[in-house]
Formats: C-alpha cells, sequence, structure tokens
C-alpha cells in the first residue's frame, strides 16, 4: 500500500521509487526533479488511482514530467505505480499532458527511452514516431549499455 504524501513531489517521488527499477538506473531523486522544477520551465501532473487528480495527502498512482523550450516540450520522465498498471492510468495521463502540451503551444512533443521499455506501445498508440537511436546511451547499475529511442510527435 502507498505510504501517506506530504506534497505533490512527496507523491510523485513514492510512484518513482515504485515504478522504475533500479537497474536501469532511470529514477531521478528528489533533489534532481526539485531542481527540474524550480528552473521554471518543467512541469510535472499526477494521476490518482481513480482516474483523478490526487488530493493533498492522497495517493498517486502515477506522473508526468515535462520540460518547454520554445514551442518544444520533451517528456522528461513517465511512470504509472506497478499496483495500478494495465488499468488505462497511463494512456489517461499520456492524453491530459499531450492535451496541455498542445493547448500550451507547443507544436513538437519529444521523448527519449531505453529500448525495450515495455511503454513504447502506449507512446506509439499516442502519435510518438521514432526519430533516432543513440546506441548504448545508457548504463544501467548492472553496467550493461542499453540504447536510447528518441520519438516525437507532431501536436500542430
Amino acid at each position: 500500500m502507498f505510504a501517506p504524501a506530504q506534497d505533490p513531489l512527496d507523491q510523485l517521488m513514492v510512484v518513482m521509487a515504485a515504478a522504475f527499477d533500479p537497474i536501469y538506473g532511470e529514477a531521478w531523486t528528489r533533489s534532481q526533479v526539485d531542481h527540474a522544477l524550480l528552473m521554471g520551465n518543467c512541469r510535472y501532473w499526477l494521476i490518482a488511482p481513480d482516474g483523478t487528480a490526487p488530493t493533498p495527502g492522497g495517493a498517486a498512482a502515477g506522473f508526468a514530467l515535462t520540460r518547454q523550450v520554445l514551442d518544444e516540450a520533451e517528456l522528461l520522465l513517465f511512470a504509472i505505480h506497478p499496483d495500478h498498471r494495465r488499468k488505462g492510468l497511463g494512456a489517461r495521463l499520456l492524453q491530459t499532458v499531450i492535451h496541455d502540451q498542445r493547448e500550451s503551444g507547443i507544436a513538437r512533443f519529444l521523448l527519449e527511452m531505453r529500448a525495450g521499455n515495455s511503454a513504447e506501445h502506449l507512446y506509439a498508440a499516442h502519435g510518438f514516431t521514432r526519430i533516432g537511436i543513440r546506441p548504448k546511451y545508457y548504463r544501467g547499475t548492472d553496467g550493461q549499455r542499453r540504447d536510447a529511442v528518441t520519438f516525437a510527435c507532431d501536436l500542430t
């Protein structure tokens, strides 16, 4: 079950701790997330287990973190807590993020992920297409190097 979260960043970090397999080294620290948000061009979204916005002190089932530069945005992190996967929450959250980006004037939405990440089908279903590969870009805690795959979605 979820530990009570004191603020939205706590809610986000609870999901992050559960959702990212440590072997890949993809999770950010609280400090990294906090610093990204302080830069002013990053935003986050949270989704509760029932598909609504989490209440203060309530549980979050997922989150998204983006960074905007001019008319482009990048999906930096996206996660659904393992206890809440396969319930449509990822699709609902991604639809919300895409809608909000489009409404904010974003023309192109980018993301990068580890090759073999099971979320690729979710992104493809929402209009993201592969635009590049960075060979052996990521290094996991197991020392293995893994390719990064870059995707883009036209929001115009």
